[in-house]
C-alpha cells in the first residue's frame, strides 16, 4: 500500500498561504461555480458562500436562469452569470463563457447540475482548460466522457464512492488499504487528483502522494457539505498546487463540521460550515508585506 502522509494542524500550517498586505481585488482569487437545477438550486450557492469565506476575491456562479433571481436575492455576495437553459447544454456553456467578466483562476463545476448532452460538458471544460483555468469537477460532471479531456490537465474530482464508480466503472472497494490503493491507481493513470469523499476521505495524486482524513462527523453526511467543500477547494486551489489545496480543503471543512456540532449537536446543516469557516481558518491567517508598491 502507498505511504500516507498524516495530516496534523502542523502539516497545514506549514502549507497555508499569506496573504499580501498590498494585494488588489482578483489577487485572492477568482473563482466561477457552475452548477444548479430546478431541483437542486442550493448546491451552486453553497459552493459559492463557501469559496468567499475561504478568502476568493471574486466568485462568479454560473446557473440555470430560471433560479438566478432566487439565488441573487439570497445575498448581496453573489454574481450570477445566468445560462438561458435548465440543463447545460452547448448553447449554455457558450454563453456563460461569453458572460464571464474576466477568465477565472479556477472553476468548479457539477453541484446540482443537469447535463443536457456529455458534448456541452467536455466544450466548457475544454474551453476553460485552453484558458489556463483549473478544474475542480463533482457530482453530475463526473462521468467516463470528461477523463480524456481532462488527463494530464491538473484538474482535481471530488467523488463519493457512487460517483467514483460511475466515473471509473469499478468501485474503489471496502476496506482502507483497499480503498487507498485503487484511488492511487486511479490519480496515477488519468494524472489528476482526486478526493474520495465518505467516511475516510482519500487525497491522491498523480505523483502518488496520498493523505486520508477520517470524516470529522457523522453529522457531515447531510446534504450540501460536499458543495461547501467545492467551494473552498476552488479557492485554495488558486494559489496552491492540486494536492495541498486539496489537503487543506478537506482539514478545513471538517474542523468547520466540527465546530458546529460543537453548538448544534448532529443537527447541523451545510451552510452552518460556511458560518464555521472564517473561525476554522482564522488560527491559520498571515498576512506578508513583501510588496513595495
Amino acid at each position: 500500500m502507498p505511504k500516507v502522509f498524516p495530516v496534523t494542524p502542523s502539516y497545514i500550517r506549514k502549507r497555508t498561504l499569506s496573504r499580501d498586505l498590498y494585494s488588489r481585488k482578483g489577487d485572492n482569487g477568482i473563482v466561477l461555480i457552475v452548477g444548479g437545477s430546478s431541483l437542486y438550486h442550493g448546491a451552486p450557492l453553497l459552493a459559492s458562500l463557501a469559496a468567499l469565506r475561504s478568502g476568493a476575491d471574486l466568485v462568479y456562479t454560473g446557473i440555470p436562469k430560471s433560479i438566478s433571481i432566487a439565488i441573487r436575492s439570497h445575498s448581496p455576495n453573489i454574481i450570477a452569470l445566468p445560462m438561458p437553459d435548465d440543463s447545460l447544454t452547448v448553447g449554455s456553456a457558450n454563453r456563460l463563457l461569453g458572460l464571464l467578466p474576466k477568465v477565472p483562476q479556477t472553476a468548479a463545476i457539477g453541484m446540482g447540475l443537469t447535463i443536457a448532452k456529455p458534448k456541452a460538458l467536455t466544450l466548457l471544460i475544454r474551453r476553460l482548460l485552453d484558458k489556463g483555468t483549473k478544474l475542480i469537477l463533482d457530482a453530475s460532471a463526473l462521468i467516463p466522457d470528461i477523463l480524456e479531456t481532462i488527463s494530464g490537465s491538473n484538474s482535481i474530482i471530488t467523488p463519493h464512492a457512487g460517483e467514483y464508480k460511475r466515473l471509473f466503472g469499478e468501485g474503489p472497494g471496502e476496506n482502507e488499504e483497499g480503498i487507498i490503493s485503487h484511488v492511487v491507481s486511479m490519480a496515477k493513470k488519468y494524472r489528476i487528483t482526486i478526493i474520495l469523499k465518505g467516511w475516510i476521505n482519500i487525497v491522491a495524486n498523480a505523483e502518488g502522494e496520498v493523505a486520508s482524513v477520517t470524516r470529522a462527523t457523522p453529522a457531515m453526511t447531510v446534504g450540501g457539505t460536499g458543495d461547501v467543500l467545492d467551494g473552498i477547494v476552488s479557492t485554495l486551489f488558486v494559489k496552491m498546487n492540486s494536492y495541498d489545496a486539496s489537503v487543506l480543503a478537506v482539514y478545513f471543512n471538517g474542523i468547520a463540521a466540527n465546530l458546529a456540532v460543537e453548538q448544534n449537536g448532529l443537527h447541523l446543516v451545510a451552510t452552518d460550515l460556511i458560518d464555521f469557516l472564517p473561525r476554522a481558518m482564522k488560527e491559520y491567517d498571515s498576512i506578508t508585506g513583501k510588496n513595495d508598491k
